[in-house]
């Protein structure tokens, strides 16, 4: 007999579309959230990251704007999960779905981390919340293809149910992530990078590689999500959209056409 379980449910509904929020506190996101569903309808989901420099964490977020929409999934920073205390978000039955990232040492070298790989706080969902979906993150960017492709591997084996990509900005890198996840249940992430400064962050810090041709302009960022957009939910893909650094409605708005394909 199928499966008829919500996590289930969630799992094999296809062409999914996300929008990441920042928690910088409760008005901020409530207030975010009602805009970007009122900007982009077809969203039925919204991922919220857990940022150091906010009080607010991702897991505590999700219960502001799970009322506004269908899903919504807290990311997990790795590195921060005590060993000796319960699994966040767990204490929330609510929360069905969770993203699962390494995380970035902190800038406080105060704040203590612990040495956690994705795979071992996968596995602890696994084993100890299994009524959780796990998502674990993919990037083509950091590392060698096979070594990335290799991490997926081990991602799955702890338990993994399907992953978010770090930001695409090239088709012919998107079409190759698209063939090396076939078969996987995959969030292909779009942000805009406008300015040279943007441009700068993204090459530093996530080692993002930009083709020739690339501009970082509102335009350019726009068509090329688009165009995205279209080619991920052809083959019944999902999407989530991380609007950084720009209105809301001068990102999403224009985007609307391709979501609704």
């Amino acid at each position: 007999m199928p499966d008829a379980s919500p996590i289930a449910s969630a799992l094999t509904n296809q062409r999914r579309v996300s929008v990441e929020l920042i928690p910088r506190d409760e008005a901020s996101l409530r207030n975010d959230a009602d805009e970007a569903l009122a900007l982009a309808p077809q969203a039925d989901t919204i991922n919220i990251p857990d940022l150091m420099r906010f009080d607010l964490r991702s897991w505590k977020a999700v219960s502001l704007v799970r009322d506004r929409v269908s899903a919504a999934i807290p990311h997990i920073r790795a590195i921060d999960v005590d060993p000796d205390k319960p699994l966040p978000g767990t204490d929330d039955p609510a929360i069905r779905e969770v993203l699962v990232i390494r995380g970035d040492p902190p800038a406080d070298l105060n704040r203590r981390t612990f040495p956690n790989s994705s795979e071992s706080i996968i596995r602890r969902y696994q084993r100890e919340a299994p009524e959780i979906a796990v998502y674990a993150a993919f990037d083509p960017y950091r590392q060698a293809p096979y070594q990335e492709l290799d991490a997926v591997q081990r991602k799955r084996d702890a338990g993994a149910r399907g992953f978010f990509t770090q930001p695409i900005f090239d088709m012919r890198m998107l079409d190759l992530c698209r063939e090396w996840l076939s078969g996987e249940t995959v969030f292909w992430g779009l942000s805009p990078v406008i300015g040279p400064r943007s441009r700068s962050y993204w090459e530093t810090t996530n080692r993002v590689i930009f083709p020739r041709n690339f501009e970082p302009t509102l335009d350019a960022n726009i068509a090329f999500a688009d165009a995205a957009i279209r080619a991920v939910r052809s083959d019944g893909g999902s999407v989530y959209l991380m609007p950084l650094r720009v209105k809301l409605a001068n990102y999403l708005t224009p985007l609307t056409a391709a979501l609704s394909s």
